[in-house]
């Protein structure tokens, strides 16, 4: 990294400073948090915050803001804050509340709108502009978004996202806030569900948890005792039933007029979390296999698939409701939450940004709060508690009928979780139940001023975006695996892809050669002259040799075909894929309900609360230029 003196003489070279009036005697204001060689720097700000608003504005005009307080000529801020009521909607169809704006006073200072200061075609000074920015934030030892955005720590956009207009960022805390040990969390689970299982009298005692056996997104077929992955259109792949992998002749025979319909709640049941990994694997895993196997008890009565899912449904919900884990982890979370020191940083950056955080968890309110002392008060600087950095706490809020319907609202009011009646909520308040609604209401914001965060696509990002039309982040930890596995893959996908482009015209020239043949046998030209003069034999040789080509290709296609994506997982390879190039039905579930996703919350420290996501390009079959992958 440069030296700082130095950074700031390349900086004041690019910005000349102008003169600051004579400032009054007082006491320094307190110094902002820092991060870094930031504390050291000090940025000319007259024309650095021009070209701020030159470079970003859809508008060259002057304020947009409202000044909250009177201010004397010479401590009147350079910068104002688009408020609500003077909000536009930029080119992306994006609100422009919370765009930063030159005052006024100070533009008139620069000429009018301060064109007269940039001299040259703009394409020209954003240009250098952005290759003088380039090469600061290498200096400062920050990536730019481009390179975060291309990396396992990357925040991905799916619909455009100016977090600038958000108001309130709501987070659910489970496997969002708090991420656990998957083998840990999970394995006890099952074992608990087990436990209760072997009550009922199943035999379950040789049994064992293997997490490797699901991954999300699949899809558990209730009727059938499979386990599937199907494609975005639905289209199933890939089947398992109990511990064996079914091939594609069967896969075919047995879901060949068959899409998975989600909305059959009685055939079909999503795994949208990694909550779902213990129960998929106790139902696949085992209890199938022992079913198809005559191990279960006949005094259990006859069981079908259905059945049998059912069973373990409610073995696990008894270890759930019985409390028996929540307790062991409250025990020992050090042995079940992953530390990420990372997190409070980046939700308390979003808290001085001016955006009010709320909490909203089913999680009871003894669990949410030694979970998060845990997770998050040992980062905090400055004697911070968790609760500091959110505006509203709501446990136990039985999402996803949060955001369907009005329960009633509880507020905590003691260390040991006493409960008493409400009608209203308050910023700083601990509440347990209660509505989206509510919450909407007593902060006087709605739609798309919030962003709700959360890692079950269904109950925190699907039902938020329906009901409510809040704008919506899903976090999938398992992106950085998939990241990894695609870097370490990518010599063996262009060799895959070189094999299958030279087969294709390998086949189109066959192909071509065979309709000839067709032609000649009904006394018929072919489509060109060279093809009509060839004699019987010329052609069929040729078509002998093309054959032998494609069927030699095909050996080495086939097994490059069946181990893509082993390096996620052997069995359902890619988490974002299905078959080559196609997208999973978790995909399709992520781009159609979440604005953004990334691998974990702590990601926007990488970023700026200021961000402003936008989608990339979505290519079509016949688009014949791709703009992001020149980039």
């Amino acid at each position: 990294m440069a030296d700082p003196v130095e950074l700031v003489r390349r900086i004041c070279l690019c910005f000349p400073p102008r003169l600051p009036p004579p400032q009054r005697s007082r006491v320094p204001p307190p110094q902002p948090r820092c991060l870094g060689v930031w504390a050291r720097l000090r940025l000319p700000s007259s024309a650095l915050s021009l070209r701020c608003r030159a470079l970003d504005a859809s508008k060259p005009s002057a304020v947009r803001g409202e000044p909250s307080e009177e201010y004397d000529d010479d401590e009147e801020p350079y910068f104002s804050v688009t408020s609500s009521r003077l909000s536009e909607v930029d080119y992306l169809g994006e609100s422009t509340k919370g765009d930063l704006n030159v005052r006024r006073r100070h533009l008139d200072a620069l000429g009018g709108n301060g064109k007269s200061t940039l001299h040259g075609p703009i394409e020209e000074i954003a240009w250098k502009e952005a290759r003088q920015a380039e090469t600061l934030l290498s200096d400062l030892g920050i990536a730019d978004p481009l390179t975060v955005r291309n990396s396992p720590r990357g925040i991905f956009c799916t619909r455009t996202l100016n977090l600038r207009s958000i108001s309130v960022i709501g987070y659910d805390m489970d496997y969002t806030l708090i991420h656990y040990n998957v083998m840990a969390w999970e394995g006890r689970a099952y074992d608990y569900g087990m436990a209760n299982l072997k009550s009922m009298g199943f035999l379950v005692d040789d049994l064992e948890f293997d997490p490797d056996l699901v991954i999300r997104g699949l899809i558990m077929d209730k009727v059938k005792g499979n386990l599937v992955k199907a494609d975005r259109f639905g289209y199933i792949k890939r089947v398992m039933h109990g511990t064996q992998m079914l091939p594609t002749r069967a896969v075919s025979e047995i879901y060949g007029r068959e899409l998975v319909d989600l909305r059959k709640e009685d055939t079909w049941e999503f795994l949208n979390t990694l909550f779902s990994v213990s129960e998929a694997v106790m139902f696949m895993q085992q209890m199938v296999d022992k079913l198809d196997q005559g191990l279960v008890p006949a005094e259990l009565g006859p069981l079908d698939y259905k059945g049998l899912y059912n069973a373990v449904s409610k073995a696990l919900f008894r270890a759930h409701v019985e409390g028996q884990l929540k307790r062991e982890i409250m025990a020992e979370p050090e042995r079940f939450v992953e530390p990420d020191p990372e997190l409070p940083l980046a939700l308390l950056d979003q808290k001085e940004a001016g955006k009010r955080l709320l909490l909203i968890t089913n999680s009871d309110y003894h669990y949410t709060n030694k979970m998060m002392n845990h997770a998050f008060n040992r980062f905090l600087p400055n004697d911070m508690g968790w609760r500091d950095l959110f505006e509203m706490v709501i446990v136990s809020a039985r999402k996803p009928e949060f955001f369907q319907i009005s329960h009633p609202l509880y507020e905590v009011v003691t260390d040991d979780g006493l409960l008493r009646p409400c009608f209203k909520a308050n910023s700083g308040g601990l509440y347990s139940g209660g509505s989206a609604q509510m919450v909407e209401k007593s902060l006087d914001i709605h739609g798309d001023e919030i962003l709700y965060v959360g890692d079950h696509i269904f109950t925190d990002v699907s039902q938020s975006k329906v009901h409510l039309r809040w704008r919506t982040a899903l976090i999938c930890r398992e992106l950085e695996d998939e990241f990894d596995a695609l870097i370490k893959s990518h010599a063996q996908k262009e060799k895959l892809v070189t094999l299958i482009q030279q087969k294709e015209i390998v086949g189109d020239l066959f192909n071509q050669l065979r309709l000839a043949l067709q032609r000649r046998t009904n006394s018929r030209p072919a489509q060109t002259l060279a093809a009509t003069c060839m004699n019987d034999q010329e052609l069929t040789e040729s078509m002998q040799k093309l054959l032998i080509v494609m069927q030699r290709l095909d050996e080495k296609i086939v097994p490059l075909l069946e181990s893509d994506g082993e390096l996620f997982n052997k069995r359902w390879g890619w988490l974002s894929r299905a078959g080559l190039w196609d997208k999973s039905h978790l995909t399709r579930q992520i781009e159609k309900y979440a604005d953004i996703y990334t691998s974990r919350v702590s990601n926007f420290l990488h970023y700026t609360p200021f961000m402003y996501f936008r989608s990339q390009e979505q290519t079509l079959a016949h688009d014949v230029h791709s703009y992001s992958r020149d980039q």
